[in-house]
């Protein structure tokens, strides 16, 4: 099987949710609007208050935003890469990528940081398409241990590097806000492929540069 066509398959793992977000039939405006106030209704309160009224148009607006991934190819994004680097094949990083996604099981935002490093083979791609491909990712309905390696895989597939890492730490509003209330814990996930999973140094180097170098990551 040639490169190509190998990519090719990989590549269709990524875009498996948004195909299968094309074949099904979007409930309408007017739909999503009823759900709302069954919900307003659900919680106790009454959706045609003056308080209230406006509040599932405003809900359509904000889903809109929040899970706007979901219309975006992040193979797209990571397609516009450049390959006059004079021989450039050391470590790239972008740390400190700010990101905020929602549960998938309680619909509720986690917020955070994801940090990305790859070692290039023979392209590079521009600092801001790492961070859309994170935007893209992180605008969907997620777990983060999925977010990581979406991102991470993503990256492998398309710029074909020797290796790729990526570290997101985030707190949780699903376990702050509700459950156990524990406000202060954070959650550490990270995807090492290439060298970053099988060479130490690289991988130490890795989290030198972006200041988390703890012994339990």
């Amino acid at each position: 099987m040639k490169r190509g066509q190998q990519i090719k398959i990989k590549m269709s793992k990524i875009e498996k949710i948004k195909n299968l977000n094309k074949i099904k039939i979007k409930p309408t405006r007017e739909e999503v609007k009823e759900a709302v106030k069954t919900l307003i209704k659900w919680a106790g309160d009454d959706p045609d208050r003056e308080g209230l009224i406006e509040t599932p148009d405003r809900v359509i607006k904000a889903y809109e935003n929040f899970f706007a991934g979901y219309n975006n190819d992040p193979r797209e994004i990571l397609s516009k890469e450049f390959q006059e680097v004079d021989g450039y094949d050391e470590m790239i990083v972008l740390k400190d990528i700010r990101l905020e996604s929602h549960c998938e099981h309680h619909l509720v935002p986690f917020i955070g940081t994801a940090h990305i490093g790859y070692i290039p083979k023979n392209k590079v791609v521009g600092l801001s398409k790492l961070a859309r491909v994170v935007e893209v990712f992180s605008k969907r309905l997620q777990i983060q241990e999925k977010l990581t390696a979406q991102i991470a895989n993503s990256i492998d597939e398309v710029l074909q590097p020797k290796g790729v890492g990526v570290i997101i730490e985030a707190s949780h509003l699903c376990i702050s806000t509700r459950g156990i209330h524990k406000t202060d814990s954070r959650m550490v996930t990270s995807r090492m492929l290439g060298i970053f999973r099988n060479n130490s140094d690289t991988r130490r180097e890795f989290l030198n540069i972006i200041g988390y170098n703890k012994p339990s990551v």
